[in-house]
Protein backbone atom coordinates (compact mmCIF):
# COMPACT_ATOMS: atom_id res chain seq x y z
CA UNK A 1 0.00 0.00 0.00
CA UNK A 2 1.06 3.49 -0.78
CA UNK A 3 0.56 5.67 1.68
CA UNK A 4 1.74 9.40 2.58
CA UNK A 5 4.75 8.13 4.74
CA UNK A 6 6.08 5.84 1.78
CA UNK A 7 5.67 8.36 -0.75
CA UNK A 8 7.23 11.28 1.41
CA UNK A 9 10.14 8.87 2.75
CA UNK A 10 10.56 8.00 -0.84
CA UNK A 11 10.62 11.51 -2.55
CA UNK A 12 13.18 11.98 0.21
CA UNK A 13 15.53 9.88 -1.30
CA UNK A 14 14.89 9.77 -4.65
CA UNK A 15 17.55 10.50 -7.34
CA UNK A 16 16.04 11.41 -10.51
CA UNK A 17 18.87 10.91 -12.55
CA UNK A 18 18.37 6.68 -11.29
CA UNK A 19 15.25 5.95 -9.69
CA UNK A 20 15.36 2.89 -9.23
CA UNK A 21 18.87 3.64 -6.78
CA UNK A 22 16.18 4.32 -4.19
CA UNK A 23 16.55 2.67 -0.99
CA UNK A 24 12.87 1.94 -1.27
CA UNK A 25 12.37 0.31 -4.70
CA UNK A 26 11.31 1.33 -7.37
CA UNK A 27 10.55 0.65 -11.68
CA UNK A 28 9.91 3.32 -14.47
CA UNK A 29 6.33 2.11 -15.82
CA UNK A 30 6.30 5.11 -18.71
CA UNK A 31 7.19 8.61 -19.17
CA UNK A 32 4.63 11.58 -20.02
CA UNK A 33 5.61 15.03 -21.38
CA UNK A 34 5.50 16.50 -17.44
CA UNK A 35 5.72 13.18 -15.49
CA UNK A 36 7.10 9.51 -14.98
CA UNK A 37 5.19 6.43 -14.07
CA UNK A 38 6.88 4.77 -11.07
CA UNK A 39 5.93 1.11 -9.48
CA UNK A 40 6.79 1.72 -6.17
CA UNK A 41 8.00 -0.27 -3.20
CA UNK A 42 6.93 -3.48 -5.17
CA UNK A 43 3.01 -2.55 -5.22
CA UNK A 44 1.80 -4.18 -8.37
CA UNK A 45 -1.34 -2.19 -7.83
CA UNK A 46 -0.76 0.75 -8.66
CA UNK A 47 1.50 3.23 -11.38
CA UNK A 48 2.66 6.15 -9.33
CA UNK A 49 2.22 9.08 -11.66
CA UNK A 50 4.69 12.14 -10.56
CA UNK A 51 4.41 15.36 -10.79
CA UNK A 52 7.42 17.76 -9.09
CA UNK A 53 5.71 20.92 -10.77
CA UNK A 54 4.54 23.06 -7.91
CA UNK A 55 6.29 25.54 -6.07
CA UNK A 56 3.74 25.31 -2.79
CA UNK A 57 1.07 22.55 -1.62
CA UNK A 58 -1.52 25.43 -2.51
CA UNK A 59 -0.57 24.79 -6.27
CA UNK A 60 -0.51 21.38 -6.21
CA UNK A 61 -3.84 21.21 -4.20
CA UNK A 62 -5.76 22.80 -7.30
CA UNK A 63 -4.54 20.81 -10.00
CA UNK A 64 -5.34 17.92 -7.81
CA UNK A 65 -8.65 19.14 -7.48
CA UNK A 66 -8.99 19.77 -11.08
CA UNK A 67 -7.27 16.30 -11.71
CA UNK A 68 -10.48 15.44 -10.07
CA UNK A 69 -12.76 17.22 -11.23
CA UNK A 70 -11.61 16.11 -15.13
CA UNK A 71 -11.57 12.49 -13.99
CA UNK A 72 -15.42 13.23 -13.33
CA UNK A 73 -16.25 14.62 -15.70
CA UNK A 74 -14.84 11.53 -17.99
CA UNK A 75 -17.12 9.31 -15.90
CA UNK A 76 -19.76 11.32 -16.82
CA UNK A 77 -18.80 11.74 -20.37
CA UNK A 78 -19.19 7.69 -20.43
CA UNK A 79 -15.32 6.89 -19.86
CA UNK A 80 -14.10 4.03 -18.13
CA UNK A 81 -11.08 5.70 -16.03
CA UNK A 82 -9.28 3.39 -13.26
CA UNK A 83 -9.70 3.88 -9.47
CA UNK A 84 -7.31 6.46 -8.53
CA UNK A 85 -6.37 9.05 -5.99
CA UNK A 86 -3.86 11.49 -5.07
CA UNK A 87 -1.18 12.50 -2.88
CA UNK A 88 1.12 15.84 -2.23
CA UNK A 89 4.61 15.02 -0.44
CA UNK A 90 7.38 17.54 0.20
CA UNK A 91 10.45 17.77 -2.48
CA UNK A 92 13.45 18.99 -2.76
CA UNK A 93 14.21 22.68 -2.24
CA UNK A 94 10.62 23.83 -0.97
CA UNK A 95 8.88 21.92 -3.97
CA UNK A 96 5.45 20.31 -3.64
CA UNK A 97 5.50 16.74 -5.73
CA UNK A 98 2.10 15.57 -6.64
CA UNK A 99 1.80 11.59 -7.15
CA UNK A 100 -1.25 10.57 -9.07
CA UNK A 101 -1.88 7.19 -7.63
CA UNK A 102 -3.80 4.60 -10.38
CA UNK A 103 -4.98 1.21 -10.59
CA UNK A 104 -2.21 -0.27 -12.26
CA UNK A 105 -3.76 -2.10 -15.50
CA UNK A 106 -2.04 -5.07 -17.54
CA UNK A 107 0.94 -3.71 -19.86
CA UNK A 108 0.20 -6.22 -22.72
CA UNK A 109 -3.37 -4.48 -22.54
CA UNK A 110 -2.55 -1.17 -23.58
CA UNK A 111 -3.42 -0.88 -27.53
CA UNK A 112 -0.10 0.38 -28.40
CA UNK A 113 1.14 -3.21 -27.40
CA UNK A 114 -2.09 -5.26 -28.97
CA UNK A 115 -1.62 -3.45 -32.50
CA UNK A 116 1.52 -6.06 -32.42
CA UNK A 117 -0.42 -9.00 -31.86
CA UNK A 118 -3.78 -8.43 -33.21
CA UNK A 119 -5.12 -9.47 -36.63
CA UNK A 120 -6.87 -6.81 -39.21
CA UNK A 121 -10.24 -7.91 -38.21
CA UNK A 122 -9.50 -7.15 -34.65
CA UNK A 123 -7.28 -4.59 -34.93
CA UNK A 124 -10.42 -2.79 -36.89
CA UNK A 125 -12.86 -3.08 -33.97
CA UNK A 126 -10.36 -1.86 -32.13
CA UNK A 127 -10.21 1.84 -34.14
CA UNK A 128 -13.70 1.75 -33.88
CA UNK A 129 -14.01 1.18 -30.10
CA UNK A 130 -11.57 4.06 -29.58
CA UNK A 131 -13.65 6.64 -32.22
CA UNK A 132 -16.36 5.49 -30.38
CA UNK A 133 -15.12 6.65 -26.65
CA UNK A 134 -13.61 9.62 -28.41
CA UNK A 135 -17.03 10.63 -29.67
CA UNK A 136 -18.08 10.60 -25.82
CA UNK A 137 -16.44 13.74 -25.25
CA UNK A 138 -17.84 15.66 -27.84
CA UNK A 139 -21.21 14.75 -26.91
CA UNK A 140 -20.79 15.52 -23.64
CA UNK A 141 -19.57 19.08 -24.66
CA UNK A 142 -22.47 19.05 -26.81
CA UNK A 143 -24.99 18.08 -24.77
CA UNK A 144 -23.92 19.68 -20.76
CA UNK A 145 -22.73 22.97 -19.67
CA UNK A 146 -21.64 24.81 -22.78
CA UNK A 147 -19.11 26.96 -20.43
CA UNK A 148 -17.39 23.74 -19.80
CA UNK A 149 -15.11 21.84 -22.81
CA UNK A 150 -13.48 19.06 -22.19
CA UNK A 151 -10.22 17.63 -24.40
CA UNK A 152 -8.86 14.19 -24.57
CA UNK A 153 -5.34 12.94 -26.00
CA UNK A 154 -6.89 10.14 -27.97
CA UNK A 155 -3.05 8.36 -28.97
CA UNK A 156 -2.86 5.05 -28.44
CA UNK A 157 -0.76 4.84 -25.29
CA UNK A 158 -3.18 5.71 -23.66
CA UNK A 159 -6.20 3.31 -24.02
CA UNK A 160 -6.16 -0.48 -22.42
CA UNK A 161 -8.62 -3.34 -23.42
CA UNK A 162 -9.26 -4.77 -20.39
CA UNK A 163 -9.91 -8.65 -20.14
CA UNK A 164 -13.30 -7.84 -19.45
CA UNK A 165 -13.70 -6.51 -23.00
CA UNK A 166 -14.13 -3.19 -21.32
CA UNK A 167 -12.22 -0.41 -22.88
CA UNK A 168 -10.33 2.28 -20.01
CA UNK A 169 -8.76 5.77 -20.91
CA UNK A 170 -5.69 6.47 -18.77
CA UNK A 171 -4.07 9.50 -19.53
CA UNK A 172 -5.80 11.46 -17.00
CA UNK A 173 -3.29 13.23 -15.24
CA UNK A 174 -3.23 16.40 -17.18
CA UNK A 175 -6.92 17.68 -16.70
CA UNK A 176 -7.88 19.32 -20.48
CA UNK A 177 -10.57 20.86 -19.84
CA UNK A 178 -11.90 24.85 -20.65
CA UNK A 179 -14.48 26.03 -17.82
CA UNK A 180 -15.61 29.54 -19.21
CA UNK A 181 -13.39 29.76 -22.08
CA UNK A 182 -10.34 29.74 -19.64
CA UNK A 183 -7.60 27.01 -19.50
CA UNK A 184 -8.02 25.19 -16.49
CA UNK A 185 -4.48 24.09 -16.97
CA UNK A 186 -1.85 26.29 -16.11
CA UNK A 187 0.34 26.10 -19.43
CA UNK A 188 3.12 27.38 -17.81
CA UNK A 189 3.69 23.65 -15.71
CA UNK A 190 4.13 22.25 -19.19
CA UNK A 191 7.33 24.00 -19.62
CA UNK A 192 8.78 23.53 -16.09
CA UNK A 193 11.41 20.95 -17.33
CA UNK A 194 13.03 23.23 -20.19
CA UNK A 195 15.52 25.65 -19.44
CA UNK A 196 14.41 28.62 -18.05
CA UNK A 197 16.58 31.04 -21.05
CA UNK A 198 14.78 28.91 -23.73
CA UNK A 199 11.16 29.08 -22.24
CA UNK A 200 10.29 31.80 -24.12
CA UNK A 201 10.78 30.35 -27.49
CA UNK A 202 8.65 27.39 -26.38
CA UNK A 203 5.92 29.64 -25.80
CA UNK A 204 6.42 31.31 -28.85
CA UNK A 205 6.73 28.83 -31.53
CA UNK A 206 5.32 26.11 -29.96
CA UNK A 207 2.86 25.76 -26.30
CA UNK A 208 -0.42 27.31 -27.77
CA UNK A 209 -0.36 24.34 -30.55
CA UNK A 210 0.27 21.54 -27.93
CA UNK A 211 -2.22 23.28 -25.65
CA UNK A 212 -5.49 23.61 -27.91
CA UNK A 213 -4.86 20.63 -30.67
CA UNK A 214 -6.78 18.38 -28.05
CA UNK A 215 -9.51 20.20 -28.18
CA UNK A 216 -10.06 20.07 -32.09
CA UNK A 217 -11.81 17.01 -32.63
CA UNK A 218 -10.31 16.47 -36.15
CA UNK A 219 -6.88 17.13 -34.51
CA UNK A 220 -7.64 14.46 -31.98
CA UNK A 221 -8.44 11.60 -34.81
CA UNK A 222 -5.45 13.13 -36.91
CA UNK A 223 -2.97 12.94 -33.49
CA UNK A 224 -4.20 9.11 -33.34
CA UNK A 225 -3.00 8.02 -36.65
CA UNK A 226 -0.20 10.17 -36.59
CA UNK A 227 0.39 8.02 -33.88
CA UNK A 228 0.63 4.69 -35.92
CA UNK A 229 4.14 5.69 -37.70
CA UNK A 230 5.82 6.24 -34.00
CA UNK A 231 4.81 3.16 -33.09
CA UNK A 232 6.27 1.36 -36.17
CA UNK A 233 2.66 0.55 -37.68
CA UNK A 234 2.65 2.48 -40.57
CA UNK A 235 0.85 -0.03 -42.93
CA UNK A 236 -2.43 0.30 -40.54
CA UNK A 237 -2.35 3.78 -41.69
CA UNK A 238 -4.56 3.61 -44.96
CA UNK A 239 -7.45 1.82 -43.13
CA UNK A 240 -7.97 3.11 -40.08
CA UNK A 241 -7.82 6.62 -42.38
CA UNK A 242 -10.95 4.51 -43.73
CA UNK A 243 -12.57 3.45 -40.99
CA UNK A 244 -12.01 6.90 -38.70
CA UNK A 245 -13.74 8.60 -41.91
CA UNK A 246 -16.35 6.01 -42.63
CA UNK A 247 -17.40 6.20 -38.45
CA UNK A 248 -17.71 10.20 -38.27
CA UNK A 249 -19.23 10.93 -41.81
CA UNK A 250 -21.16 14.15 -42.20
CA UNK A 251 -19.75 15.45 -39.11
CA UNK A 252 -16.44 16.56 -40.00
CA UNK A 253 -13.79 16.85 -42.83
CA UNK A 254 -12.34 13.54 -43.73
CA UNK A 255 -8.97 12.29 -42.78
CA UNK A 256 -6.07 12.19 -45.41
CA UNK A 257 -2.79 10.59 -45.36
CA UNK A 258 -0.60 13.12 -46.67
CA UNK A 259 -1.92 15.85 -43.82
CA UNK A 260 -1.21 12.64 -41.23
CA UNK A 261 2.44 12.34 -42.65
CA UNK A 262 3.27 16.64 -42.21
CA UNK A 263 1.34 16.61 -39.01
CA UNK A 264 3.49 13.66 -37.74
CA UNK A 265 6.78 15.08 -39.35
CA UNK A 266 6.18 18.32 -37.30
CA UNK A 267 5.15 16.51 -34.26
CA UNK A 268 8.22 14.38 -34.14
CA UNK A 269 9.89 17.77 -34.49
CA UNK A 270 8.45 19.61 -31.42
CA UNK A 271 8.99 16.90 -28.80
CA UNK A 272 12.51 15.47 -30.20
CA UNK A 273 13.07 19.39 -28.99
CA UNK A 274 11.33 19.33 -25.82
CA UNK A 275 13.33 16.71 -24.95
CA UNK A 276 16.56 17.53 -26.27
CA UNK A 277 15.87 21.19 -24.33
CA UNK A 278 15.18 19.05 -21.41
CA UNK A 279 18.53 17.35 -21.71
CA UNK A 280 20.57 20.30 -21.84
CA UNK A 281 18.61 21.74 -19.00
CA UNK A 282 19.39 18.89 -16.72
CA UNK A 283 23.04 18.62 -18.05
CA UNK A 284 23.63 22.19 -16.96
CA UNK A 285 22.22 22.23 -13.80
CA UNK A 286 24.02 18.67 -12.86
CA UNK A 287 27.26 19.40 -14.38
CA UNK A 288 28.13 23.20 -14.65
CA UNK A 289 25.65 24.47 -11.74
CA UNK A 290 25.96 21.41 -9.29
CA UNK A 291 22.21 21.75 -8.51
CA UNK A 292 19.23 19.24 -8.27
CA UNK A 293 17.46 18.11 -11.74
CA UNK A 294 13.60 17.24 -10.63
CA UNK A 295 12.54 15.58 -13.39
CA UNK A 296 13.24 11.78 -14.29
CA UNK A 297 13.67 11.87 -18.08
CA UNK A 298 13.36 8.37 -21.00
CA UNK A 299 16.38 7.83 -23.05
CA UNK A 300 16.20 7.16 -26.88
CA UNK A 301 13.03 7.23 -28.06
CA UNK A 302 12.08 5.58 -31.08
CA UNK A 303 9.68 7.82 -33.14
Amino acid sequence: MLDQDILQKFENGLDPQDPTASSIPCEILGYGEISCVLQINNDTLIAAKRMPLFASSSAAEKYAADYRKYCERLRTAGLLVPEDSTSIVNGHGGISVLYILQKQLPPSRFFHKLIHSQDAEELEAMIQRIVAEIEKVWTYNSENDPNIKLAIDGQLSNWVLLESGEMAYIDTSTPLMLENGREKLDPELLIQSAPSFLRWLIRWQFLDDVMTRYYDRRLVYTDLIANLFKEQSPDLVDSWIKVINTSTTNKMDALEKQEIEAYYKEDKLIWRLFLGLRRIDRFIKNKLLGQRYEFVLPGKIKR
